[in-house]
């Protein structure tokens, strides 16, 4: 019988691996970051405000996520800093419970400060909530916000949603150092 860790542990290999085997080369992750990033910050004023400031920009241009009972999500992204890439990541979470559907969005994660940068490329990667306190500002709450009331030294927008999955989490996801060729 299968237990629930032993199920989490299934999805996640499988959410994991699967995209692994058929990763994107570094200029088609380049390529869809740039339209990804380019339409964020043409519709959100907010957003445009922040990657003004912003030390980096980490764009995942699409996490694909779907769930039957178990779950995950997985994409693949740039990070920019000075218009220029520097490296890449990608983002994968496994899920279990009562779930149903398939959903695609874009993230962007906008670093504030050197030190929330530093973390990221010292560390690899991190778990969001559980190593970077961040802050989300999905579409509806991007056109509310301003750059002075977001003041997490991580902000990330959810734009670009698509799909028939209930709500978008960003908590418990990992995002991992890749080296795309």
């Amino acid at each position: 019988m299968l237990t629930r860790r032993t199920a989490l542990a299934a999805a996640a290999v499988l959410v994991v691996a699967a995209p692994g085997a058929r990763a994107a080369s570094a200029s088609v992750i380049d390529q869809r970051a740039d339209v990804a990033l380019n339409s964020l910050l043409s519709q959100s004023p907010t957003a445009q405000a922040l990657a003004d400031k912003a030390v980096a920009i980490l764009v995942f241009a699409q996490i694909v996520k779907a769930g039957f009972g178990f779950g995950g999500e997985f994409g693949e992204g740039a990070l920019r800093r000075n218009d220029a890439t520097v490296a890449y990541y990608n983002i994968a979470s496994a899920s279990f419970g009562f779930q149903i559907g398939a959903q695609a969005y874009s993230q962007a994660y906008f670093f504030m400060t050197e030190q929330a940068l530093s973390y990221l490329d010292k560390a690899g990667g991190f778990e969001v909530g559980a190593d970077a306190a961040v802050a989300v500002a999905t579409e509806g709450l991007s056109a509310g916000a301003t750059s002075a009331t977001v003041t997490k030294p991580i902000t990330v927008f959810v734009y670009g949603q698509q799909g028939l999955m209930a709500g978008v989490t960003i908590e418990g996801s990992k995002i991992t150092r890749i080296h795309p060729k």
